[in-house]
């Protein structure tokens, strides 16, 4: 075994160089991003925020500096800008490609000409990519969406062979390239995953009960290893926020175990002392007997000693909450406002 003052051989493999995806939570979720100079795919059906997130990962390389391409089949410039504008975003330093214009899409002489029978379509729409992305030279390249090329290729063959060449011109070109799939075909295209880098899923499902959930869940991510099972995510002004799921075992921290003073010297005294530092504690009795003045003491006392403090309500409402304070003699507001103590108000219809 080498010395750790060694150095790396030549023959030594490197490591190759990692990206942001433009979403600090897929990037924990894949522990520092994408492998650059890679394929990736997005698939979810529409209105999942497939469009949102691959915009967040072109605006982080035009952060960067880079040269970023988004090629879009399916949506107009004008549709991009609205999402852009929604999100507080602006599309400067993004160049986009309409690869049908829509002036052109309704015009019988251009469909009976030029994108008729369908292998001519499907070779000339290739053919427009490549001389865009050699014209570009992009380091980051959004392809939006593989449904507008499988409906061109017409059978699942020469569609195969048409990401393939994509994947192949994309190779040598030093471009990251993200693909977005709705999934409109009626079955499941698991070639496309043999193919790409990495696949992540987004999906929307409804429930009986309240909103909607979002969650993803990365399905294959070549290389790379990643946090599985599916995670919850919001559409948000800004973006994707993404919560990965928690691990219990990727949190443990050292803690002093002392003692968490209430505030109540009398119920300090009955503790022993008062709660140790690190542990749980569950309040229980029958409603009206003080748990929730309880709660607030510790909560006032944290922030007293300069500490924060969170106070989750369910069935409380948070005008009743700051009326029992007042009327106990606590000082609630006044923390709120310093912002020690946030007061957070929890609707289990809306919750994830």
């Amino acid at each position: 075994m080498s010395s750790p003052s060694s150095t790396v051989t030549d023959s030594a493999p490197r490591e190759l160089s990692r990206i942001s995806t433009g979403s600090a939570g897929l990037d924990d979720i894949l522990g520092g991003g994408f492998d650059a100079n890679r394929m990736y795919l997005y698939e979810g059906q529409p209105g999942t925020g497939k469009t949102t997130i691959a915009l967040q990962f072109l605006l982080k390389g035009v952060r960067g500096g880079e040269r970023v391409l988004y090629i879009s089949l399916s949506e107009t410039k004008r549709e991009l800008d609205v999402v852009a504008q929604r999100h507080g975003w602006t599309l400067d330093g993004i160049d986009i490609f309409e690869l049908v214009p829509p002036e052109t899409t309704l015009d019988p002489e251009r469909e009976l000409t030029v994108f008729h029978p369908a292998e001519m379509e499907l070779s000339e729409t290739t053919g427009l990519i490549f001389r865009e992305v050699e014209r570009i030279n992009p380091t980051r390249v959004v392809l939006d969406s593989l449904s507008e090329l499988r409906l061109l290729a017409q059978n699942p063959l020469r569609y195969r062979r048409q990401v393939l060449a994509l994947k192949h011109f994309f190779t040598n070109r030093n471009c990251t390239v993200v693909l977005l799939d709705d999934l409109s075909s009626s079955q499941d295209d698991l070639q496309l995953h043999s193919i790409a880098h990495g696949v992540v899923m987004l999906e929307q499902v409804a429930i009986d009960y309240g909103a909607e959930r979002r969650r993803l869940r990365v399905i294959k991510m070549r290389g790379i290893r990643f946090r599985g099972g599916f995670h919850d995510f919001t559409i948000e002004r800004g973006g994707l926020q993404i919560f990965p799921r928690l691990v219990a075992a990727e949190h443990h921290k050292a803690f002093l175990g002392e003692f968490t003073p209430s505030g109540n010297a009398e119920l300090d005294q009955l503790l022993g002392g008062g709660l140790e530092r690190g542990t749980n504690a569950l309040l229980i009795g029958a409603a009206g007997v003080g748990k929730s003045s309880v709660a607030l003491t510790y909560a006032i006392a944290a922030a007293e000693r300069g500490e924060h403090a969170v106070f989750f309500a369910f069935d409380e409402g948070r005008g009743t909450v700051e009326a029992r304070a007042r009327t106990l003699g606590l000082h609630l507001q006044e923390h709120v406002d310093t912002g020690l103590v946030r007061f957070q108000q929890i609707d289990p219809a809306e919750l994830s």
